[in-house]
């Protein structure tokens, strides 16, 4: 499990990374999960949820960055 605190360490870019070999072991545990030979199903909840909180992040960092942006053409405005 991903600790939301590592993830707000990480750039954007290492998490879409991240992101992306988590949905790799998701697709290939499922698959497993099919033909019944998954030894922890458990995990596959375990995935889903830390792909949530990557993306959940990711958003953040989004909003932050819009912020940011727009806080400076504020300032740009204002003078």
């Amino acid at each position: 499990m991903i600790k939301a605190n590592e993830l707000r360490n990480m750039t954007a870019g290492e998490i879409r990374l991240k992101i992306e070999g988590l949905k790799k072991e998701l697709y290939n545990m499922r698959t497993e999960a099919r033909a019944g030979r998954i030894e922890k199903p458990h995990r596959i909840n375990e995935v889903r949820k830390d792909v949530a909180r990557c993306e959940t992040i990711i958003r953040e960092k989004d909003i932050q960055a819009a912020k940011g942006q727009k806080d400076k053409s504020e300032k740009t405005n204002a003078k």
